[in-house]
């Protein structure tokens, strides 16, 4: 038997990146990293309704190829510029490396090596340290307490940029709460998923169950009620109650802002007028998650709501983009009460965390979310139980690229065994 010294056993030895497709069809960066005994791969995923604060993912703007959404500059950054200064690096040194690549990129949204380039590099890193320890990844990332598996948050109906319809809301979510595991849970939401496919269809017809980017339906409709009631009767007829499974909403209000107000359901609303629409889904329905209710910028309209709806999670995403400094503005407004946690919108593993512990200690709740364009990468399941999230958002429990994050779920609650817990909201 041959043994290898501790010194060269966690040494990177190789970091390679290639270009690959994502969900969508257009080009990702796939980055493989080397230890001595150990191998880590990370693909990195894409958004369609972006924040404007989000880290900037290098695309290569060749019109001629990709239709300019290449992402051979960022492939070329790790292959030159990041893997020379990480080779010989110890893996473990997760923080360290994070801190070398922002420095390296030296700007504030990572424009210059891109946050794919350096996202790619960070997920990799921490994958090939687990395996180098031989430990699973959510236990090497968040230590022998990760041990409570997250709500998922269902993305059934899509709409906004998500979908060819007339829905301003980007998102129509269930929660699967009811239940004492995960693995039950996942069960009530698939089986919800299909009874809603045949609401739909009954309704209005086959083409109603035709799937948005997040394989959720994508029906023909305008009212947010319509779609709110929907997944009301899909509940009752997959044998389900308000208590078993919640209801939310993904607005993404900055895509249907016109710098004055807001355009939904056939009105131009102000944000007090918005609020009060909110207000009234709240209590017409069993909402317990809105996120991106008002613009980016909009921090006192999202303290305002959260005030009026303290019990019910209003969700910072493109008001915080993963950023520990819009975060802490949004603490001190009492701006939303809860985070959505996209780790390539700040572009680095030790980034997010560092928002997550902010979020946590302030009695935040923490969202750990896909993106629209995703690839087979599964390691936000991991990362969502190291941090101890609340709740998952990685879409419909449809096509491969969302069920692979459900499925990996499954395998940790089966690894934690005895000790598993599913959160409760």
């Amino acid at each position: 038997m041959v043994y290898i010294a501790d010194e060269r056993k966690y040494k990177i030895e190789k970091v390679h990146a290639r270009e690959i497709l994502d969900s969508r069809g257009n080009p990702t960066v796939e980055v493989d990293v080397y230890t001595g005994c150990g191998f880590g791969r990370a693909s990195v995923p894409s958004g369609a309704s972006t924040g404007t604060h989000e880290a900037i993912e290098l695309r290569d703007n060749e019109a001629d190829r990709y239709r300019g959404k290449g992402v051979l500059d960022a492939v070329d950054n790790v292959n030159t510029t990041l893997e020379g200064d990480l080779v010989g690096m110890d893996v473990r040194h997760q923080r360290g490396i994070d801190a070398l690549m922002i420095a390296m990129d030296g700007t504030d949204n990572k424009m210059m090596l891109g946050a794919n380039a350096i996202l790619g590099v960070s997920i990799a890193v921490a994958k090939a340290a687990a395996d180098s320890l031989n430990i699973p990844l959510y236990r090497y990332l968040g230590g022998t307490n990760a041990h409570t598996l997250p709500v998922p948050t269902m993305n059934v109906i899509n709409g906004g940029k998500h979908a060819g319809n007339d829905l301003a809301i980007q998102e129509f979510m269930i929660q699967p709460k009811g239940s004492d595991t995960y693995t039950e849970a996942l069960r009530m939401g698939a089986e919800t998923y299909h009874a809603l496919r045949k609401v739909l269809e009954d309704k209005y017809g086959a083409s109603a169950t035709n799937v948005g980017y997040e394989g959720g339906y994508a029906p023909p409709l305008t009212m947010t009620t319509d779609a709110l009631d929907a997944l009301m009767t899909a509940i009752e007829e997959a044998g389900y109650t308000e208590s078993d499974i919640t209801v939310g909403i993904d607005a993404a209000a900055s895509e249907f802002f016109d710098g004055e107000t807001y355009s939904i359901d056939g009105r131009l609303l102000d944000a007090g007028e918005l609020t009060d629409l909110y207000l009234e889904l709240i209590d017409t329905y069993p909402i317990i998650y809105i996120e991106d209710p008002f613009h980016e910028e909009a921090f006192e309209d999202f303290a305002n709501l959260t005030t009026e709806a303290w019990e019910t999670l209003i969700v910072g995403d493109d008001l915080f983009v993963t950023n520990t400094n819009r975060l802490a503005n949004g603490i001190e407004m009492c701006a939303a009460n809860a985070l959505l946690l996209k780790v390539n919108q700040i572009g680095t593993i030790s980034e997010a965390f560092d928002a997550a512990m902010l979020a946590n200690r302030n009695g935040y709740a923490v969202v750990v979310s896909h993106r629209s364009a995703e690839t087979e990468d599964t390691a936000i399941s991991d990362i969502s139980v190291a941090i101890g999230a609340d709740l998952i958002k990685t879409g419909a429990p449809a096509r491969s690229e969302r069920t692979a994050k459900y499925n990996q779920l499954l395998r940790i609650e089966e690894d934690l065994g005895d000790i598993a817990r599913y959160v409760q909201l």
